[in-house]
């Protein structure tokens, strides 16, 4: 078999919530140690994921860390840009925030609140978000939500300003982030959704808005393995949840797959190393391996060492 050739890109990893946060720092060490470039926290009902991303941040330096997502139900421009601007203060400009749309079933059961316009209430979110991020103040009146600030929104150190990215896969999101979000963090989207779907939407979106070309940091359930039937069907059974929403439904039918697990990306080294490849051929900047526990510690441990070498080079 083949070595698998160094890509010399941006990977990461989305480490697993369920550890305490000592065993969480050790994890992102051991991931940076091996040559990745960041690791990602997802935003749940448990951690405060911006804090968390700050504590690891800070312990392991060097090691970017980014929020993967925050939904914009339930919170606020002014308090998210706080947290958001502690943690990049505390790590020293290695924050990424990620900001999501969320789900109706999520947010009405959990803060039981209506999940009603959420495209408008993203475009008001991170109109006003981009404002104190960048800025240190905003003044913002929007149908949904007002962000003033009588007192300084300024916290010291917390430069460049965060950058600030989006769970958008649809093409009403991709519209938004385009136009005023620093790229995408799109999941269970396959090379065929990015290079025919997602891409050129949001690069469109940001060319008429006159910004850069978007990030696109895709997130893919992946491990490196000698038995991938058996790690599939452990795919299989962990990925399902997500099936149940509309948005993950038809992400999954654009990249040509019927169930999540069809997403992922099971194999050897050489497979994996292909796989990946496509991604950045699809328009990936940055790719982000999550749920590489999925196999055990020993194909956990051969996944992330093959993930350093990738992002080596």
């Amino acid at each position: 078999m083949s070595m698998p050739v160094a890509l010399g890109m941006t990977i990461g990893l989305a480490l697993p919530l369920q550890h305490r946060i000592d065993t969480l720092v050790q994890l992102a060490r051991e991931a940076h140690e091996a040559g990745l470039r960041s690791a990602w926290f997802g935003q749940t009902f448990s951690y405060d994921s911006p804090s968390l991303a700050a504590i690891v941040g800070r312990e392991v330096p060097g090691l970017h860390v980014g929020t993967s997502a925050v939904p914009v139900f339930g919170r606020h421009p002014l308090l998210l840009a706080g947290q958001a601007q502690t943690a990049q203060a505390a790590t020293g400009g290695r924050y990424h925030l990620g900001l999501a749309l969320g789900t109706k079933q999520l947010t009405e059961a959990g803060f039981g609140i209506p999940y009603e316009r959420p495209i408008r209430l993203l475009r008001e979110f991170l109109t006003a978000l981009r404002q104190l991020v960048e800025t240190g103040s905003a003044d913002f009146h929007g149908e949904l939500l007002t962000a003033t600030t009588p007192l300084p929104a300024t916290v010291p150190g917390a430069e460049p300003p965060v950058p600030v990215l989006v769970a958008a896969m649809g093409p009403q999101a991709l519209r938004v982030a385009g136009a005023l979000a620093d790229g995408i963090l799109p999941y269970l989207a396959g090379p065929r959704a990015l290079a025919e779907h997602i891409v050129p939407a949001v690069t469109a979106a940001a060319e008429a808005a006159g910004r850069p070309a978007p990030r696109i940091v895709a997130f893919v359930p992946g491990v490196v393995t000698a038995d991938p039937e058996a790690v599939r069907e452990s795919a299989t059974e962990a990925l399902a949840f997500y099936e149940r929403f509309p948005s993950y439904q038809r992400v999954i039918e654009l990249s040509g797959g019927t169930r999540a697990a069809d997403l992922a990306v099971i194999g050897d080294e050489e497979a994996v190393a292909a796989e990946v490849r496509r991604y950045r051929e699809a328009g990936a900047t940055e790719v982000v391996f999550t749920t590489t526990d999925l196999g055990g510690e020993a194909d956990r441990r051969r996944t992330w060492k093959l993930l350093g070498e990738l992002a080596t080079g």
